[in-house]
């Protein structure tokens, strides 16, 4: 039997099911999975991932399996790990370290079991797996021909590093293909984020002061669902031109210390630190809502929220109330972790379909291009597109083509006003 720690592996039969009814809502990833069976165009490869483990994860776990390759694969977040998941994995063959509710102990414990596969090619999610590889399991390099990366806050990450020249293979950002960060960022986590808040509270959204901190894809999506959930949307930016855009989509757009006053649930998607602070919890209204929906529970300041805090007690799962000393009351939501995956189940299928494609494609395409220098390089123009249309297939929707003359017009420069 194959190495794995997961909570209980008698839950695999619901995990079965589970990933059973994602595999139906993912068609873009089950057309790549036959071909990769018919093909086998990894096989040999030892992968190591570490992303969220949900249904979806399965399938493209799954998916690479199809294509010849082994897996070992942990979570990237303490508390988005699906048990029932993680157990059917288990006993699919896969070597998964990961379970609900981990330490931050046992979380790098099973990131380094990861690194012990010894893999050839990375999939992360935040980046962590990486920068373990390269802080303190340096041996583990000279297996690794390249990675990828599924979100903006390990984008950013390993931008950093290869600035600095740290970075010492290459990685895909599979965050930056149009079709993933335009569908999962966007759709993706307007949808789940609001989902997470639901679940964690059941308050009502309508006529309530939302505040959203920051305004990229993410912050873009989660505005957009919380005005049709019937709030008042408030965006708080640093960047002028997206604080710009926002006001000309017709969001209020105001420094955070002033919709502190104002706010009564507060979000944050910028994938920045202490984002919200101490000065802005103190002048908010007594029962203000916390949720963070970037990938690290670095966003919303806990520290400074215990330091004013007098009293902290769980009202119910994923919801804490803090009685500040000033006598109001603060509830941060699923310990200011990202509230989507861990008060609620993540992105739709239909959305992971696009983004798990693209890592699919891409761990391919990293397999047949070996050598290629340690820098971080956007998904190849024909993956995206493939995805998008493999996508558009499976919904039976056509589109038209350019003609002969059309494409000769778009390439040429001697044509002008007639």
């Amino acid at each position: 039997m194959l190495d794995f720690k997961v909570r209980d592996i008698d839950l695999a039969d619901r995990g079965y099911m589970l990933i059973e009814w994602a595999s139906g809502h993912m068609p873009v990833l089950n057309q790549i999975a036959r071909r990769f069976r018919d093909e086998s165009p990894l096989k040999g490869l030892r992968i190591g991932a570490c992303l969220h483990v949900t249904k979806e994860t399965a399938v493209l776990v799954k998916t690479l399996m199809d294509g010849g390759a082994e897996v070992a694969l942990c979570g990237s977040n303490p508390l988005s790990t699906q048990d029932e998941v993680a157990a059917a994995l288990a006993k699919m063959g896969v070597r998964v370290y990961a379970w609900r509710g981990e330490t931050t102990e046992e979380y790098y414990w099973c990131i380094n079991r990861v690194i012990d596969f010894r893999p050839m090619i990375t999939l992360d999610d935040g980046a962590d797996l990486v920068t373990t590889i390269h802080l303190s399991r340096r041996e583990a390099l000279g297996d690794v021909l390249g990675g990828t990366e599924e979100t903006t806050t390990g984008v950013i990450r390993l931008r950093a590093m290869a600035k600095r020249g740290a970075l010492k293979y290459p990685i895909i950002a599979v965050n930056n293909a149009y079709t993933k960060y335009l569908f999962d960022n966007r759709y993706g986590t307007g949808q789940s984020t609001i989902d997470g808040i639901l679940r964690a509270t059941n308050i009502l959204l309508a006529g309530k002061n939302v505040v959203v901190c920051g305004y990229g894809w993410c912050g873009r999506g989660i505005a957009m669902r919380a005005r049709g959930m019937g709030a008042n949307v408030i965006v708080a930016e640093v960047n002028p031109i997206r604080a710009l855009e926002a006001v000309m989509d017709g969001f209020q757009v105001m420094p955070l210390n002033k919709a502190a006053e104002i706010g009564d649930i507060f979000i944050t998607a910028t994938g920045n630190i202490n984002v919200i602070r101490k000065e802005h919890m103190l002048k908010m209204k007594d029962g203000a809502v916390l949720a963070n929906s970037g990938h690290f529970n670095v966003e919303i300041s806990i520290p400074d929220l215990e330091s004013i805090s007098g009293s902290k007690r769980n009202i119910r799962p994923n919801l804490d109330e803090y009685r500040l000393k000033n006598g109001k009351r603060i509830y941060l939501l699923a310990e200011g972790r990202l509230v989507n995956l861990a008060a609620a189940e993540g992105h739709p299928s239909e959305v992971m379909d696009m983004s798990f494609s693209n890592q699919a494609l891409c761990v391919e395409y990293l397999a047949k291009n070996p050598g290629m220098e340690p820098k971080v390089y956007d998904v190849p123009k024909e993956i995206d597109e493939c995805v998008a249309r493999l996508k558009l297939r499976a919904m039976n929707i056509e589109i038209d083509e350019m003609t002969e003359e059309q494409k000769k017009y778009i390439e040429s420069w001697e044509i002008g006003t007639i």
